[in-house]
Protein backbone atom coordinates (compact mmCIF):
# COMPACT_ATOMS: atom_id res chain seq x y z
CA UNK A 1 0.00 0.00 0.00
CA UNK A 2 1.33 3.42 -0.97
CA UNK A 3 2.27 5.82 1.81
CA UNK A 4 -0.55 8.27 2.39
CA UNK A 5 1.09 11.60 1.65
CA UNK A 6 0.26 14.71 -0.37
CA UNK A 7 1.62 13.36 -3.65
CA UNK A 8 -0.31 10.09 -3.33
CA UNK A 9 -3.63 11.79 -2.59
CA UNK A 10 -3.04 14.43 -5.26
CA UNK A 11 -2.26 11.73 -7.82
CA UNK A 12 -5.46 9.86 -7.01
CA UNK A 13 -7.52 13.02 -7.36
CA UNK A 14 -6.00 14.00 -10.72
CA UNK A 15 -7.90 11.28 -12.53
CA UNK A 16 -11.08 11.48 -10.47
CA UNK A 17 -14.12 11.57 -12.82
CA UNK A 18 -16.08 14.20 -10.93
CA UNK A 19 -19.86 14.35 -11.38
CA UNK A 20 -21.23 17.91 -11.06
CA UNK A 21 -24.88 18.71 -10.27
CA UNK A 22 -26.36 21.04 -12.87
CA UNK A 23 -28.85 22.71 -10.54
CA UNK A 24 -28.56 26.49 -10.96
CA UNK A 25 -32.00 26.77 -9.34
CA UNK A 26 -30.53 25.77 -5.97
CA UNK A 27 -28.27 27.66 -3.59
CA UNK A 28 -24.58 27.01 -4.25
CA UNK A 29 -22.23 26.07 -1.41
CA UNK A 30 -18.75 24.64 -0.88
CA UNK A 31 -17.10 22.62 1.89
CA UNK A 32 -13.40 22.08 2.52
CA UNK A 33 -11.95 18.62 2.98
CA UNK A 34 -8.80 20.02 4.53
CA UNK A 35 -5.96 17.61 5.24
CA UNK A 36 -3.49 18.57 7.95
CA UNK A 37 -0.61 16.56 9.39
CA UNK A 38 0.19 15.58 12.97
CA UNK A 39 3.67 14.06 13.36
CA UNK A 40 3.61 13.19 9.68
CA UNK A 41 0.21 11.47 9.91
CA UNK A 42 -2.41 12.93 7.54
CA UNK A 43 -5.59 14.05 9.32
CA UNK A 44 -8.90 15.55 8.22
CA UNK A 45 -10.24 18.73 9.82
CA UNK A 46 -13.76 18.22 11.16
CA UNK A 47 -15.61 20.76 13.28
CA UNK A 48 -18.30 20.42 15.90
CA UNK A 49 -21.06 22.97 15.44
CA UNK A 50 -22.02 25.11 18.43
CA UNK A 51 -24.81 23.83 20.65
CA UNK A 52 -26.78 27.08 20.52
CA UNK A 53 -27.30 27.21 16.76
CA UNK A 54 -30.82 27.16 15.33
CA UNK A 55 -29.89 24.62 12.60
CA UNK A 56 -27.80 21.45 12.98
CA UNK A 57 -26.60 22.36 16.48
CA UNK A 58 -23.88 20.15 17.91
CA UNK A 59 -23.37 18.19 14.70
CA UNK A 60 -20.10 17.26 13.02
CA UNK A 61 -19.39 19.39 9.96
CA UNK A 62 -16.77 20.38 7.43
CA UNK A 63 -15.71 24.03 7.15
CA UNK A 64 -17.90 25.56 4.48
CA UNK A 65 -21.01 27.49 3.60
CA UNK A 66 -22.94 29.31 0.94
CA UNK A 67 -20.98 30.94 -1.87
CA UNK A 68 -20.85 34.72 -2.08
CA UNK A 69 -22.05 36.36 -5.33
CA UNK A 70 -19.53 35.77 -8.12
CA UNK A 71 -17.57 33.27 -6.03
CA UNK A 72 -16.58 29.80 -7.22
CA UNK A 73 -16.36 26.69 -5.03
CA UNK A 74 -12.58 26.90 -4.57
CA UNK A 75 -12.69 30.56 -3.50
CA UNK A 76 -15.66 29.86 -1.22
CA UNK A 77 -14.04 26.87 0.47
CA UNK A 78 -10.77 28.74 1.08
CA UNK A 79 -12.68 31.74 2.46
CA UNK A 80 -14.69 29.54 4.82
CA UNK A 81 -11.50 27.84 6.04
CA UNK A 82 -10.19 31.26 7.03
CA UNK A 83 -13.44 32.48 8.59
CA UNK A 84 -14.31 29.33 10.51
CA UNK A 85 -10.96 27.96 11.69
CA UNK A 86 -8.38 30.63 10.86
CA UNK A 87 -6.49 28.73 8.15
CA UNK A 88 -5.16 30.84 5.27
CA UNK A 89 -4.51 28.65 2.25
CA UNK A 90 -3.93 29.65 -1.35
CA UNK A 91 -4.93 27.92 -4.56
CA UNK A 92 -1.74 25.79 -4.65
CA UNK A 93 -3.12 23.94 -1.60
CA UNK A 94 -6.17 22.74 -3.58
CA UNK A 95 -5.84 19.17 -4.86
CA UNK A 96 -9.21 18.82 -6.60
CA UNK A 97 -13.00 18.68 -6.37
CA UNK A 98 -15.27 15.75 -5.57
CA UNK A 99 -18.84 15.03 -6.71
CA UNK A 100 -21.46 17.65 -5.96
CA UNK A 101 -23.99 16.63 -3.30
CA UNK A 102 -27.53 18.04 -3.45
CA UNK A 103 -28.88 18.52 0.06
CA UNK A 104 -32.48 18.22 1.21
CA UNK A 105 -32.30 21.83 2.40
CA UNK A 106 -31.82 23.13 -1.14
CA UNK A 107 -28.06 23.44 -1.64
CA UNK A 108 -25.61 22.14 -4.19
CA UNK A 109 -22.57 21.36 -2.06
CA UNK A 110 -19.21 21.19 -3.86
CA UNK A 111 -16.44 19.46 -1.86
CA UNK A 112 -12.99 21.02 -2.31
CA UNK A 113 -9.97 18.93 -1.24
CA UNK A 114 -6.97 20.87 0.03
CA UNK A 115 -3.73 19.98 1.80
CA UNK A 116 -2.58 22.27 4.60
CA UNK A 117 0.19 20.12 6.04
CA UNK A 118 1.26 20.70 9.64
CA UNK A 119 -0.60 23.58 11.31
CA UNK A 120 -0.03 25.31 14.61
CA UNK A 121 -3.53 25.35 16.02
CA UNK A 122 -6.73 26.99 14.82
CA UNK A 123 -8.05 30.48 15.42
CA UNK A 124 -11.50 30.75 13.92
CA UNK A 125 -13.77 33.58 14.93
CA UNK A 126 -17.04 32.04 13.77
CA UNK A 127 -19.52 31.64 16.64
CA UNK A 128 -20.95 28.55 14.96
CA UNK A 129 -17.81 26.44 15.51
CA UNK A 130 -17.57 24.94 18.99
CA UNK A 131 -14.46 22.83 18.44
CA UNK A 132 -12.02 21.72 15.75
CA UNK A 133 -10.71 18.15 15.46
CA UNK A 134 -7.94 16.61 13.36
CA UNK A 135 -8.97 13.01 12.69
CA UNK A 136 -6.42 10.62 11.13
CA UNK A 137 -7.52 9.60 7.65
CA UNK A 138 -6.92 5.96 8.58
CA UNK A 139 -9.48 6.27 11.41
CA UNK A 140 -12.08 7.40 8.86
CA UNK A 141 -11.33 4.50 6.49
CA UNK A 142 -14.16 2.39 7.89
CA UNK A 143 -17.35 0.89 6.52
CA UNK A 144 -20.29 3.28 6.77
CA UNK A 145 -23.53 2.35 8.52
CA UNK A 146 -26.69 2.37 6.43
CA UNK A 147 -30.21 2.79 7.73
CA UNK A 148 -33.58 2.47 6.02
CA UNK A 149 -36.24 5.10 6.73
CA UNK A 150 -39.91 5.19 5.68
CA UNK A 151 -39.55 8.71 4.25
CA UNK A 152 -37.15 7.68 1.46
CA UNK A 153 -36.22 4.70 -0.69
CA UNK A 154 -32.53 5.66 -0.51
CA UNK A 155 -30.29 4.41 2.32
CA UNK A 156 -29.27 6.91 5.01
CA UNK A 157 -25.48 6.97 5.44
CA UNK A 158 -23.55 7.68 8.62
CA UNK A 159 -19.93 7.20 9.65
CA UNK A 160 -18.63 6.27 13.12
CA UNK A 161 -16.55 9.05 14.68
CA UNK A 162 -15.21 9.57 18.19
CA UNK A 163 -17.92 7.56 19.90
CA UNK A 164 -20.77 8.95 17.79
CA UNK A 165 -21.78 9.29 14.17
CA UNK A 166 -21.29 11.76 11.35
CA UNK A 167 -24.45 12.12 9.30
CA UNK A 168 -25.02 13.07 5.66
CA UNK A 169 -24.28 15.27 3.86
CA UNK A 170 -20.94 15.39 5.72
CA UNK A 171 -20.81 11.60 6.03
CA UNK A 172 -21.36 11.10 2.29
CA UNK A 173 -18.69 13.61 1.28
CA UNK A 174 -16.14 12.30 3.79
CA UNK A 175 -16.81 8.70 2.72
CA UNK A 176 -16.18 9.52 -0.94
CA UNK A 177 -12.98 11.39 -0.08
CA UNK A 178 -11.61 8.64 2.15
CA UNK A 179 -12.28 5.93 -0.43
CA UNK A 180 -10.32 7.75 -3.12
CA UNK A 181 -7.61 9.15 -0.82
CA UNK A 182 -6.90 5.95 1.13
CA UNK A 183 -7.80 3.27 -1.42
CA UNK A 184 -7.79 4.93 -4.83
CA UNK A 185 -11.40 3.82 -5.31
CA UNK A 186 -14.18 5.82 -6.98
CA UNK A 187 -17.23 5.64 -4.72
CA UNK A 188 -20.37 7.55 -5.73
CA UNK A 189 -22.33 8.98 -2.80
CA UNK A 190 -24.82 11.48 -4.25
CA UNK A 191 -27.61 8.89 -3.97
CA UNK A 192 -27.16 8.41 -0.24
CA UNK A 193 -29.87 9.94 1.90
CA UNK A 194 -29.70 12.37 4.81
CA UNK A 195 -31.47 11.73 8.13
CA UNK A 196 -34.84 13.44 8.35
CA UNK A 197 -33.64 15.91 11.00
CA UNK A 198 -31.22 17.33 8.40
CA UNK A 199 -33.90 17.93 5.74
CA UNK A 200 -34.78 21.43 6.91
Amino acid sequence: MAALDRDTVAGRLVGFPRVPADRPDLKQAAVALCVTEQDGVPTLVITRRAAGLRAHAGQWALPGGRLDPGEGPVEGALRELHEEIGLDLGRPAVLGLLDDYVTRSGYVMTPVVCWAGAVDGFAGSEPEVAAVFEVPLADLDVDPVFEAIPESAAPVIRLPLLGGYVHAPTAAVVHQFIRIACRGEVQRVAHYEQPVFAWR
